[in-house]
């Protein structure tokens, strides 16, 4: 009988656990506002741009300079600068597009991550204006993340037989090349402006650091070695800065949550400076592609604020 008492007692707790945590996760959702900033990376000058009591996500700068990209809720927006209301951007069946999108060098093109088709996420392109998704990798999960200055070439995180990895596949599509082996979560490859190098974000060494490599995968170097976990390194357009995410020690180092304190950091590439762009709360869906003004001056990215 005691047995029988004990189980229904804990029973009664494990439903009231997860009782609150649905509720507190319901009023995160209903109190979170989105916020898509712009700073100035000299003047550290911030501006709200737009915001929304929608979950959106993952800025990109269009090349011309004149207008963002964004996802929310499955969808691909743009917001011409200026203009206060968003337009959704017509993406066919993909209607599961995760934070992993970007524009082609020559602007003409998008390159989404989605889920519709198979439940994990696969890399297809666009008319930049929207239209019928090509699928780009067959397999997933796989999540973009740069594109080869020449436009031939795309860059991605990859699941392959248990391990995340960078690879790179023809815009076109066709065979798959891995570029890093090492054990833990290699992500967030993007290509330097002359298509030499990517940067992107390792594990191997125990904390999430930034790392680079040249373009075929050779000659890896790590970049950042402070007490961080760094994510998600974006170099300027003009090839002398890089940029990236830093999440403080308390997320596990194979982790980018949401809803968390994190810093934007600044690296002068020429003299490794680091310097803190601004501190804001967001995390996941803050800055995970590339989001730089086409003159290297701004940076557009989203922060989030419970009401």
């Amino acid at each position: 009988m005691k047995f029988f008492t004990l189980c229904r007692h804990y029973l009664f707790l494990f439903l009231l656990f997860n009782t609150i945590l649905f509720a507190q996760e319901d009023r995160t959702e209903q109190l979170l506002e989105s916020r898509l900033e712009v700073i100035n990376i000299n003047t550290l000058e911030r501006e709200v741009i737009f915001r929304t009591n929608n979950h959106i996500e993952a800025p990109n700068w269009s090349r011309d300079g004149n207008f963002l990209i964004y996802n929310s809720k499955g969808s691909l927006y743009k917001l011409i600068l200026g203009e206060k209301q968003p337009q959704q951007i017509p993406t066919g069946f993909a209607e599961r597009i995760n934070n992993d999108h970007g524009i082609s060098p020559d602007g003409n093109t998008l390159v989404i991550s989605d889920q519709t088709e198979t439940g994990t996420s696969l890399m297809y392109t666009l008319p930049i204006e929207g239209g019928t998704p090509k699928k780009i990798t067959p397999i997933g999960p796989s999540y973009w993340h740069g594109w080869s200055p020449d436009g031939t070439t795309l860059t991605y995180c990859a699941e392959r037989n248990g391990n995340y990895d960078i690879y790179s596949i023809p815009v076109d599509g066709g065979e798959e090349i891995r570029l890093t082996t090492a054990e833990g979560l290699d992500d967030g490859p993007d290509y330097t402006p002359d298509g030499s190098t990517i940067y992107f974000n390792s594990e191997r060494t125990g904390t999430m650091q930034i790392w680079r490599m040249d373009a075929k995968g050779e000659n890896q170097e790590q970049l950042t070695y402070d007490a961080y976990n760094d994510w998600f390194a974006h170099p300027s357009p003009d090839g002398k800065l890089l940029v990236f995410i830093s999440f403080n020690t308390d997320v596990p180092s194979g982790l980018h949550p949401p809803n968390k304190e994190v810093k934007l950091r600044l690296m002068d590439l020429e003299t490794k400076e680091i310097k803190t762009l601004a501190n804001l709360f967001g995390g996941q869906g803050t800055i995970n592609v590339p989001s730089w003004s086409p003159d290297s001056k701004k940076l557009a990215f989203v922060s989030y604020k419970l009401n």
